[in-house]
């Protein structure tokens, strides 16, 4: 009973967190004045800012009330409403097939199985893991495709005699540092340096500095924390049985999960395949979790049941996701983000040029609270911020890099990114608790980043 008020609790603080936030948004659509920068088709059939012409400020009639009021429903039929459709219908495939998986004891087979194996050397197991989730961001920039993960991991923690927050960074915040990093990432840096007109993956050996450093304050982070939350005989309590019918529902899973992995790798090289890996996961995990379940004997009727209890469970996480993504879109529709973009534009112009790489960090930092997609904010950072950089001969490469921070460190630690609502929740987890496990590494992180981008100035990168 405590727990079910804990979780409403958590649910109406993040309710009134984002409504807080759509009421400022609104406000600012007043105080900032209209404006945009004319937009073109590029080659490859995307709008970008048409650099050649100027900014103009627009007379536009304010936000009706109305429609900020509707915005979290009038999202769903704007412009990149595919990717919020996609976010909720993989939230929506997660909790029917979670809960299944969960009564089949398939997930606790298989953590039990791993915990026992691995009880020994946790240590090792948390450094290999941080590595794994790191690399599946900064190599094919996954992020939304690992949530069906982060629940595993973060039981299997909590098996080893862990807590819920060293499984969040094992996982969740690892991808994320991976994605930031982005040494083969096509969703950030390789559609920036597109833009950017510079050869796709280039200037790799400073993207691998920078995994490697953040990989090791990241691991080094997790250790001390670790070791503090650690109970020490967790391992000695777990009793593991072999189970054919669970061994081979388990193998299962884990082979269609494998499946899916690599279908996700390979649309670093197969082009096409890029616009559907949330597709390609979506279908991955209700594959796995209808297969898995029939191996484990249990009957469709009694799925069907598991699944539609555990459906309406996350339904409301849908309307968190619906108020994240309409910020973005009130300040769309009141034409004010093009001008927001202008200003920010401005002040570059006035400013040491030692600090004009930090400040487009800044810019990064602040639009990833608006707009979580890496390569809409491409579309729309690139075009302005590479020529800004260049009058003070700073290289589109740095330019990239820092955006690339901007965007991807933000992603687990901001209440208006999707991915992280929908781990927190399915971890029955506060996010104001969370700030306060991970903020500690989010400022060195920060100061870190920074200093990397300073150190690529100083060297010409």
């Amino acid at each position: 009973m405590d727990n079910s008020k804990a979780n409403i609790k958590s649910y109406i603080s993040s309710l009134i967190v984002l409504f807080v936030l759509m009421i400022l948004t609104y406000v600012l659509t007043f105080i900032i004045p209209s404006g945009e920068y004319q937009r073109i088709i590029n080659a490859q059939g995307n709008e970008i800012i048409d650099i050649t012409s100027e900014f103009r400020f627009i007379d536009f009639d304010k936000l009706p009330f109305w429609k900020w009021l509707l915005s979290p429903v009038l999202v769903l039929g704007s412009e990149g409403s595919f990717t919020i459709i996609a976010v909720i219908i993989l939230l929506i495939i997660i909790g029917g097939t979670f809960g299944p998986l969960n009564e089949c004891n398939i997930v606790r087979y298989l953590i039990d199985k791993i915990s026992y194996k691995y009880g020994n050397q946790k240590y090792k197991l948390i450094a290999l893991l941080v590595l794994v989730f790191m690399l599946l961001g900064s190599l094919i920039g996954s992020f939304e495709e690992v949530v069906p993960l982060v629940p595993i991991v973060v039981g299997l923690m909590v098996m080893l005699g862990f807590d819920v927050f060293v499984g969040l960074g094992v996982s969740l915040i690892a991808v994320g540092c991976g994605f930031s990093t982005g040494i083969m990432n096509p969703f950030t840096i390789g559609v920036a340096q597109e833009l950017a007109g510079v050869p796709m993956f280039s200037g790799v050996w400073l993207r691998i500095v920078s995994f490697v450093l953040v990989y090791a304050l990241l691991l080094i982070c997790l250790i001390i924390y670790a070791k503090r939350v650690e109970k020490k005989d967790a391992i000695s309590n777990i009793v593991f049985e072999k189970d054919p019918r669970l061994e081979k529902a388990t193998n299962a899973f884990l082979i269609i999960l494998a499946v899916g992995v690599l279908l996700v790798l390979s649309s670093a090289f197969i082009k096409f395949l890029q616009d559907y890996t949330m597709i390609i996961v979506i279908l991955m995990f209700l594959v796995a979790g209808i297969v898995s379940c029939a191996l484990a004997k249990m009957p469709f009727k009694t799925f069907m049941k598991s699944s539609g209890k555990n459906i309406l469970g996350v339904l409301p996480a849908v309307l968190l996701i619906l108020m994240a993504s309409s910020i973005k879109y009130i300040l769309l529709e009141a034409k004010t983000l093009d001008t927001i973009m202008y200003y920010c534009a401005e002040f570059a112009t006035h400013i040491p040029r030692f600090t004009v790489i930090l400040f487009i960090y800044l810019i990064a930092l602040l639009l990833e609270f608006f707009i979580s997609s890496g390569s809409a904010k491409a579309f729309l950072l690139i075009p302005i911020i590479v020529p800004i950089a260049q009058l003070f001969n700073i290289s589109p490469q740095l330019c990239i890099l820092a955006y690339a921070f901007g965007d991807g460190f933000s992603n687990v630690f901001y209440p208006t990114n999707p991915v992280l609502l929908i781990s927190l929740g399915l971890n029955d987890t506060k996010y104001s608790d969370y700030m306060k496990f991970s903020y500690k590494f989010a400022l060195i992180n920060l100061f870190m980043t920074a200093g990397i981008l300073l150190f690529g100035l100083m060297v010409g990168y």
